[in-house]
């Protein structure tokens, strides 16, 4: 397998931390389940600038381009509290037409906390959707996620 750089491990898949704060939390003490999609947000973002995808230099081409989300589903498992360490994982597992696919977990230790399922495609300026770009598809294709076949 090829080795890729940290964050990324031999699977390809990309590893941040996500500390809880206060903030982050309802009246319950508990994350308010909207922050998880922040949480796997961030892993995306972090995700793709750590594969040579830069938000910046998709919007000062001379054809701006973004990435906006078409699909995303969450499967709450357990409650993350103030004060959690968590670890974000993200896969990418695919680039089909336009659609770009993701697949992200929220795990305190081992434990998995939420998982999500989240569809990107990119899209001009203006907002109209558009295929991914030649080079954007060639950067990711070396962080597809492959599971080890040991």
């Amino acid at each position: 397998m090829t080795h890729l750089p940290p964050p990324f491990d031999t699977q390809a898949q990309h590893w941040i931390d996500i500390r809880v704060y206060y903030e982050d939390t309802d009246f319950t003490g508990m994350v308010y389940h909207a922050n998880y999609l922040r949480f796997f947000e961030r892993g995306r973002s972090d995700f793709l600038r750590d594969a040579g995808v830069s938000h910046q230099d998709l919007l000062s081409r001379d054809e701006p381009a973004a990435f906006t989300l078409t699909n995303v589903e969450v499967d709450y498992k357990r409650a993350a509290r103030v004060d959690d360490l968590l670890k974000i994982r993200t896969r990418s597992i695919g680039v089909k037409g336009a659609r770009m696919r993701f697949e992200q977990t929220c795990l305190r230790g081992d434990e998995v906390i939420a998982e999500g399922r989240i569809t990107a495609v990119m899209i001009h300026s203006d907002g109209r959707a558009m295929r991914p770009l030649k080079d954007v598809v060639a950067k990711m294709k070396h962080f597809q996620f492959s599971p080890d076949e040991s």
